[in-house]
């Protein structure tokens, strides 16, 4: 349930002809009130011959009584509160009391006999409008100091009584909010999201990886978007506005945004903090020069080391290893293959939140992750198919861990939303995992099935040796024959596998992970340098037929192998 105290204005009848009107877009329905400061306030929207004039006159009484010069120049208080999607539809009693609740705790109207009038009016399922008039009934004005935050401790309240959708505390580093206004104009053109949404984004990926403010505006061109940059008399750059080519106002004119208002992180002096280190600690400004899968691996393995800063590092580090994460995320999702591009871009899309808090991030030690970032875009588009797919499979493994570090770290610090982000961000991965490992995990699983049952039983020995304490946990699990295969891979490419696998799981504990085969299987090939798509490796089958003087076993078919999960 979401308060939000609206700006102060000086006319009670403007606000209730919208109250009680249509709607911008005629979306108000039935506008009745459902509570008022005596319970008896003339209600124009039931009441035929009632007009909102008169209700107007009853609420801005106490106004009247003051003398010309005692009158607050802006006097109306206005304050709507919303349900979540999800919450079941509550009925005009529990708005009532709601809307008591809400001007009983924000200081509008504390109960003492003497507060100010107002009235709660529903023109909507999910929620409601509270109007006042800022003059008490003893004609002071009423103590409403930080109104929304004791609203937002009201609702909380509110939420576990009634069993509603439990919205996670804000600390004011979110992004702003769209406006019903900006929702509802993006309905009506058939936008996918409002154009606030849709810059926002566009902004994000622009950012991922970019090293200095003639890139950055280069790739805010490139994607579409009209820039109107705002300079000192000096020459100097303070910042800039965005917009769509096709959203226009009223008079045909772009909608700009400033990069402020998008979020606060996406200001120009913000952004220019994440390039303050490059130069100095020779920081690579031209564009990567490598395969879409070496720049995988290399995510993957950036990923890594931010999850052991996360585990370990100083707040300062860790803030600055999350929000180059979200880069890396933008990344990943810009240039991955269309069967995981949604998922990997709602996972940017929410852990957004997660990289802004009130801890001050050091950049200057993100450097690794950002240059991750920075070869994933100039990698170029990867495809969802052999070493391509298999290294985003990689690469999303390793960033899921990454991502649930962050919510463990969020929630140690008790912020709320950024762990609630978090948490809603790995399971997008968790889905677009899926979608990408599918196929290299299954070429994998049938070589498992057709390694010869000596180097099978010689693997399951390396495990227990390495992992006792979770060997036959992983033996029972679909991904073994993989973990299988992959161990018997790294013995041929002239690793101990033993010793391998004692280090990767060594690394970080494993009991949490769905699939620990298939996190062991990752690190590993990540970490002995095989092909992650095992197509392009020796039949170790045929290979030790071949020794024997045997033809190897047929193929087995891979719908055989069980489904895995994340």
């Amino acid at each position: 349930m979401i308060p939000r105290i609206h700006r102060q204005g000086s006319k009670t009848l403007g606000l209730l002809n919208y109250l009680y009107g249509e709607g911008t877009h005629e979306e108000h329905i039935d506008p009745h009130l459902v509570a008022s400061f005596d319970g008896m306030a003339p209600d124009p929207g039931r009441a035929p011959s009632v007009t909102r004039e008169d209700l107007q006159h009853i609420l801005d009484q106490p106004l009247a009584l003051l003398d010309a010069d005692q009158r607050p120049d802006e006097h109306v208080w206005h304050c709507s509160v919303r349900a979540a999607p999800d919450d079941p539809i509550l009925s005009d009693e529990q708005w009532g009391d709601i809307a008591r609740r809400v001007v009983a705790a924000t200081g509008i109207d504390p109960g003492d006999g003497a507060g100010c009038r107002w009235a709660a009016v529903r023109h909507a399922d999910d929620h409601i409008h509270i109007i006042a008039t800022l003059v008490r009934e003893d004609g002071r004005r009423p103590d409403h100091h930080r109104s929304g935050k004791r609203a937002q401790a009201e609702c909380r309240l509110i939420e576990r009584e009634l069993g509603l959708h439990q919205v996670a505390p804000g600390d004011g580093t979110a992004a702003k909010r769209t406006t019903s206004a900006e929702r509802h104009k993006a309905e009506r053109e058939g936008r996918q999201q409002p154009a606030r949404d849709e810059l926002r984004e566009t902004v994000r990926r622009a950012v991922a990886g970019a090293t200095s403010e003639e890139e950055f505006f280069d790739r805010l061109a490139a994607a579409g978007l009209l820039v109107r940059k705002r300079a000192a008399p000096a020459g100097d750059l303070l910042g800039y506005k965005v917009a769509l080519l096709d959203n226009r106002n009223g008079d045909k004119e772009p909608v700009y945004y400033a990069g402020s208002t998008l979020a606060p992180d996406l200001s120009l002096p913000r952004i220019r903090k994440r390039w303050a280190g490059d130069a100095a600690h020779g920081q690579n400004t031209g564009p990567a020069l490598s395969s879409p899968a070496a720049a995988r691996r290399r995510a993957a393995t950036a990923a890594w080391q931010a999850v052991l800063v996360i585990d370990n590092g100083e707040d300062g580090q860790v803030a600055a290893h999350i929000s180059a994460a979200g880069e890396v995320l933008d990344a990943l999702a810009k240039t991955s293959a269309a069967h995981t591009r949604t998922e990997l871009r709602q996972a940017a899309a929410v852990f957004e939140r997660a990289t802004r808090s009130h801890v001050k991030a050091e950049h200057e030690h993100d450097r690794v992750l950002r240059q991750a970032a920075r070869d994933l875009v100039y990698s170029g588009p990867a495809l969802g198919r052999g070493e391509d797919g298999a290294t985003t499979a990689m690469a999303i493994d390793m960033l899921f861990f990454l991502v649930t570090a962050t919510a463990h770290w969020h929630a140690k610090k008790e912020h709320a939303q950024q762990a609630a982000a978090a948490r809603e961000a790995a399971e997008h991965l968790r889905n677009a995992y899926r979608a990408a490992a599918d196929a290299p995990l299954s070429v994998l699983y049938q070589r498992g099935l057709r390694l010869p049952q000596p180097l099978r039983q010689k693997q399951a020995a390396h495990l227990r040796a390495a992992v006792p304490e979770l060997a036959e946990q992983i033996l029972v699990e679909p991904g073994w024959h993989a973990l299988a295969a992959t161990l018997a891979d790294a013995e041929t490419a002239g690793h101990n596998p033993a010793r391998l696998l004692a280090e990767a799981a060594g690394r970080r504990e494993l009991g949490t992970a769905d699939s620990i085969s298939d996190v062991l299987v990752w690190r590993l090939r990540r970490m002995a340098d095989l092909p992650a798509d095992a197509t392009t490796m020796p039949n170790h089958s045929a290979s030790a037929a071949k020794r024997r003087g045997r033809p190897a076993s047929p193929t087995p078919s891979r719908d055989n192998r069980p489904r895995q999960t994340r």
